[in-house]
């Protein structure tokens, strides 16, 4: 990994609820800097990006599983998959919500950070199709998944952004184990 891909402390925080030895989708994974972690934590994880070359180097990662694929001007390519969990960092295609949603397992955790509204003022992204507006990744889920964890803040490190981020559950099956009885503190 390199000194500039350092793993988001959101997905850091959050990632215990997955439950152990999980299956778990990095979407829109790039280089790979948190399928890389999330495999040396014995996750099983598919790596899922457009650019062939950053996956070409992650495929030899042991855990790591990539799929090449193009999120925005093909079908989702993961119909019928569930996953344990789903990370998506700095990414952001609206058209996926209800695909993405629908491959979280009962009992699975999304933990989502990217960049909202005011970040144009700051740099790239500034288009608005890129930015969430107030409270939109909540409002993506409502209904859907149980909320443990919200914000939408002004982050100064590793470089000044206006961020939205989110970590939520899918009920488990009844009878099933509840992941957020995994967590000692409620992480706000």
């Amino acid at each position: 990994m390199h000194a500039n891909e350092a793993v988001s402390e959101w997905v850091q925080a959050w990632a215990h609820l997955i439950p152990a030895a999980g299956s778990v989708l990095d979407l829109a994974s790039g280089r790979g800097r948190h399928a890389r972690w999330l495999a040396r934590r014995a996750y099983q994880v598919l790596a899922l990006d457009r650019d062939a070359t950053a996956l070409a180097e992650l495929a030899l990662e042991p855990g790591v599983t990539t799929r090449c694929a193009d999120l925005e001007h093909a079908p989702w390519p993961l119909a019928g998959s569930q996953f344990d969990g789903i990370v998506v960092t700095n990414y952001l295609h609206r058209p996926l919500v209800t695909d993405l949603l629908a491959s979280l397992a009962p009992g699975g955790v999304l933990i989502y950070e990217t960049f909202a509204a005011g970040n144009g003022e700051l740099g790239k992204p500034s288009n608005p199709d890129f930015l969430l507006q107030p409270g939109e990744l909540l409002e993506m889920v409502r209904g859907r998944l149980r909320v443990l964890a919200f914000q939408d803040v002004f982050r100064s490190t590793p470089a000044p952004a206006f961020i939205q981020r989110i970590c939520a559950v899918r009920e488990p099956l009844q009878g099933a184990s509840d992941p957020c009885k995994r967590y000692a503190v409620l992480h706000l």
